[in-house]
């Protein structure tokens, strides 16, 4: 009796102990993660379809359920793979007949991780195109160029798009080659835009500053175009001068050309000299300053002590002022000797002092001595004479 009540009792743990197992093994880990993303539509998505990465299964759809005009799918996956925070899922259809699956993107590659339990918007969600919609699409484009659409006969029972065919078909006709040829060479222009993309945005990317560059200043753009303007109005107006002018260059050119060829030799020889010459000058040009400060006076001097009547240069001594200054003022005559010399005052008194000169008139005029005429030091005015 107490040995099959151990044996129920032992059955009963066992029976509990395998359920807990398969609750645990059917049930997501701890390890597991959710996310709910809303599609516009879910066709043959269900509970149970696959979630991928990169085509590999990490988790399964939960639940899929439709909320209004939107599909709210709830799906869990493994927690060990991490998925960026601008994840996006998009429902894939590997066949047009089959089940679907949701492949999350991109992969992660580093940065934020999306949260655990996120919600993606129908902004972040992506489903293929049905194939009802395709045929509908179809069916809407055969519709708009049928009979009823831009092909609609008019009083003569042909259409516009039939006539565009036959147009095509009449201009294009025996152009076979030199069409295809056409296609061939665009296909060859864009392939050398497409390896050329770099330098082919570079360019556009400095034209752009080029043209910011032109309309930020577009005053002095404008007032440069006005101002090229009147020059060629200028121009165009004085055109047939300028021709003039530029036809006698030419010849002068050509001359100055047989000239210099002709005299190659001498040219060279006075282009030396004048070398030569022109380093004298360097050297020599203070005494050369000096010359032109000077000799605008002595020409002047030379001008007025010229006599033309007699043909001859008049000069005067001064002996005459000399005597006449010794005789009234012998002390001042011997000081105007001195007076270019440094410290001539001082000097000067020195001088006096020890000739026992006197500071004036003390002499007598010696008989017999002419009295000393006035000279006009102007020369009647011509000359400036500082007193």
């Amino acid at each position: 009796m107490v040995k099959s009540g151990l044996a129920r009792l032992l059955g009963i743990v066992l029976a509990l102990a395998l359920v807990v197992g398969l609750v645990l093994l059917l049930l997501p880990g701890k390890d597991s993660k959710t996310l709910v993303a809303e599609f516009p539509r879910a066709v043959s998505l269900y509970e149970g379809s696959d979630v991928k990465i990169l085509g590999i299964k990490v988790g399964t759809v939960d639940t899929v359920t439709p909320s209004g005009t939107h599909v709210i799918v709830k799906m869990s996956y493994d927690g060990k793979y991490k998925l960026p925070s601008d994840a996006e899922a998009v429902l894939i259809s590997p066949s047009i007949v089959g089940d679907r699956f949701i492949q999350i993107t991109p992969v992660y590659k580093g940065g934020g991780v999306l949260a655990d339990d996120a919600h993606l918007g129908t902004d972040r969600t992506a489903t293929p195109l049905e194939l009802d919609q395709i045929y509908g699409s179809l069916n809407n484009l055969s519709v708009a160029l049928g009979p009823q659409g831009v092909n609609k006969t008019d009083g003569k029972g042909v259409g516009a798009l039939t006539r565009l065919l036959d147009s095509t078909a009449r201009n294009f006709g025996g152009q076979g080659v030199k069409f295809n040829e056409t296609l061939q060479n665009l296909g060859k222009f864009t392939k050398t835009l497409a390896d050329n993309k770099d330098e082919l945005f570079g360019t556009a990317r400095e034209l752009e500053v080029f043209v910011k560059t032109l309309a930020d200043n577009d005053t002095t753009v404008r007032q440069f175009n006005s101002s090229l303007s009147a020059a060629a109005d200028l121009l165009a107006g004085e055109r047939e001068d300028l021709a003039a002018a530029l036809r006698n260059l030419g010849t002068a050119m050509v001359k100055v050309h047989g000239f210099v060829k002709d005299n190659k030799a001498l040219l060279s020889k006075n282009i030396r000299g004048l070398n030569k010459f022109a380093k004298v000058i360097v050297k020599q040009r203070a005494a050369l300053d000096e010359t032109l400060r000077d000799a605008p006076t002595a020409l002047n001097n030379l001008s007025l002590a010229y006599n033309p009547h007699t043909g001859t240069l008049d000069t005067r001594d001064n002996i005459g002022e000399a005597v006449n200054q010794l005789q009234s003022n012998p002390a001042a005559l011997v000081c105007s000797f001195l007076g270019g010399a440094a410290n001539a005052t001082e000097n000067c008194k020195k001088v006096t002092d020890a000739l026992k000169l006197p500071r004036s008139g003390t002499f007598r005029k010696p008989a017999g001595t002419r009295a000393v005429q006035y000279v006009d030091r102007s020369l009647g005015g011509l000359v400036e004479v500082t007193r």
